[in-house]
Protein backbone atom coordinates (compact mmCIF):
# COMPACT_ATOMS: atom_id res chain seq x y z
CA UNK A 1 0.00 0.00 0.00
CA UNK A 2 1.61 3.44 -1.00
CA UNK A 3 1.68 6.26 1.37
CA UNK A 4 -1.31 7.46 -0.78
CA UNK A 5 -3.35 4.05 -0.86
CA UNK A 6 -2.70 4.95 3.50
CA UNK A 7 -4.01 8.37 3.44
CA UNK A 8 -7.14 7.48 1.70
CA UNK A 9 -8.05 4.58 3.70
CA UNK A 10 -11.47 4.52 5.60
CA UNK A 11 -11.89 4.27 9.44
CA UNK A 12 -14.30 0.82 9.59
CA UNK A 13 -15.46 -0.38 12.95
CA UNK A 14 -14.30 -3.86 14.15
CA UNK A 15 -16.99 -6.22 14.57
CA UNK A 16 -16.73 -6.33 17.85
CA UNK A 17 -17.06 -2.65 17.78
CA UNK A 18 -20.26 -2.52 16.00
CA UNK A 19 -23.22 -1.90 17.87
CA UNK A 20 -26.98 -2.51 17.65
CA UNK A 21 -28.01 0.98 18.33
CA UNK A 22 -25.85 1.86 15.39
CA UNK A 23 -26.78 -0.46 12.49
CA UNK A 24 -30.57 -0.07 13.42
CA UNK A 25 -29.91 3.88 13.41
CA UNK A 26 -28.45 3.58 9.83
CA UNK A 27 -31.00 1.12 8.49
CA UNK A 28 -33.87 3.46 10.35
CA UNK A 29 -33.25 6.33 7.26
CA UNK A 30 -35.40 5.25 3.83
CA UNK A 31 -32.37 6.87 1.79
CA UNK A 32 -30.00 4.55 3.91
CA UNK A 33 -31.98 1.72 4.06
CA UNK A 34 -32.48 1.97 -0.19
CA UNK A 35 -28.76 1.92 -0.25
CA UNK A 36 -28.36 -0.90 1.89
CA UNK A 37 -31.32 -3.25 -0.22
CA UNK A 38 -29.42 -1.93 -3.72
CA UNK A 39 -26.40 -3.77 -2.27
CA UNK A 40 -27.96 -6.83 -1.17
CA UNK A 41 -29.27 -7.43 -4.55
CA UNK A 42 -25.68 -6.58 -5.93
CA UNK A 43 -22.99 -9.63 -7.02
CA UNK A 44 -20.09 -6.65 -6.74
CA UNK A 45 -19.39 -4.10 -5.10
CA UNK A 46 -20.99 -0.62 -5.86
CA UNK A 47 -19.78 2.50 -6.61
CA UNK A 48 -21.22 6.30 -4.86
CA UNK A 49 -22.15 6.73 -8.35
CA UNK A 50 -24.17 3.56 -8.78
CA UNK A 51 -27.05 5.03 -6.65
CA UNK A 52 -29.94 6.79 -7.53
CA UNK A 53 -30.72 8.83 -4.78
CA UNK A 54 -33.26 11.73 -4.20
CA UNK A 55 -30.76 13.84 -2.54
CA UNK A 56 -27.87 16.25 -2.98
CA UNK A 57 -24.53 15.23 -2.77
CA UNK A 58 -23.27 16.51 0.39
CA UNK A 59 -26.42 14.81 1.76
CA UNK A 60 -25.32 11.04 -0.14
CA UNK A 61 -21.74 11.46 1.17
CA UNK A 62 -23.38 11.76 4.88
CA UNK A 63 -26.00 8.91 3.95
CA UNK A 64 -22.74 6.54 3.04
CA UNK A 65 -20.61 8.06 6.23
CA UNK A 66 -23.26 6.74 8.98
CA UNK A 67 -23.86 3.23 7.37
CA UNK A 68 -19.57 3.05 6.84
CA UNK A 69 -19.16 4.07 10.58
CA UNK A 70 -22.01 2.23 12.29
CA UNK A 71 -20.66 -0.84 10.29
CA UNK A 72 -22.86 -1.65 7.85
CA UNK A 73 -20.83 -1.12 4.83
CA UNK A 74 -17.15 -1.17 3.72
CA UNK A 75 -16.00 1.79 1.41
CA UNK A 76 -12.82 1.09 -0.22
CA UNK A 77 -10.68 3.72 -2.73
CA UNK A 78 -9.78 2.49 -6.12
CA UNK A 79 -8.08 5.47 -7.83
CA UNK A 80 -10.65 8.29 -6.80
CA UNK A 81 -13.82 6.16 -6.93
CA UNK A 82 -15.14 4.93 -3.55
CA UNK A 83 -16.66 1.80 -3.77
CA UNK A 84 -18.86 0.10 -1.77
CA UNK A 85 -20.32 -3.54 0.31
CA UNK A 86 -22.51 -5.11 2.34
CA UNK A 87 -20.72 -6.42 5.78
CA UNK A 88 -23.65 -9.06 5.20
CA UNK A 89 -21.21 -11.69 7.34
CA UNK A 90 -19.86 -9.83 10.01
CA UNK A 91 -23.21 -8.26 10.66
CA UNK A 92 -24.51 -11.92 10.66
CA UNK A 93 -21.98 -13.22 13.21
CA UNK A 94 -22.64 -10.48 15.32
CA UNK A 95 -26.61 -9.85 15.08
CA UNK A 96 -27.81 -12.83 13.51
CA UNK A 97 -30.63 -12.97 10.99
CA UNK A 98 -30.94 -9.22 11.95
CA UNK A 99 -30.20 -8.13 8.04
CA UNK A 100 -32.22 -10.40 6.73
CA UNK A 101 -34.70 -9.77 8.90
CA UNK A 102 -34.64 -5.94 8.24
CA UNK A 103 -34.42 -6.42 4.29
CA UNK A 104 -37.63 -8.83 4.66
CA UNK A 105 -39.48 -6.37 6.06
CA UNK A 106 -38.32 -3.69 3.96
CA UNK A 107 -39.36 -5.80 0.61
CA UNK A 108 -42.88 -6.94 2.41
CA UNK A 109 -43.16 -3.22 3.75
CA UNK A 110 -42.61 -2.39 -0.39
CA UNK A 111 -45.45 -4.78 -1.56
CA UNK A 112 -47.73 -3.42 0.70
CA UNK A 113 -47.51 0.25 -0.16
CA UNK A 114 -47.59 -0.62 -3.97
CA UNK A 115 -50.64 -3.02 -3.55
CA UNK A 116 -51.86 0.18 -1.21
CA UNK A 117 -51.18 2.40 -3.68
CA UNK A 118 -53.38 0.87 -6.22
Amino acid sequence: MTERDTARALAHPEAADIRLEGVLHALSDPVRLSIVRDLAGSSTELACSAFDLPVTKSTTTHHFRVLRESGVVRQTYRGTTKFNTLRREELQSVFPGLLDSVLAAAAAEEGRLAEHAR
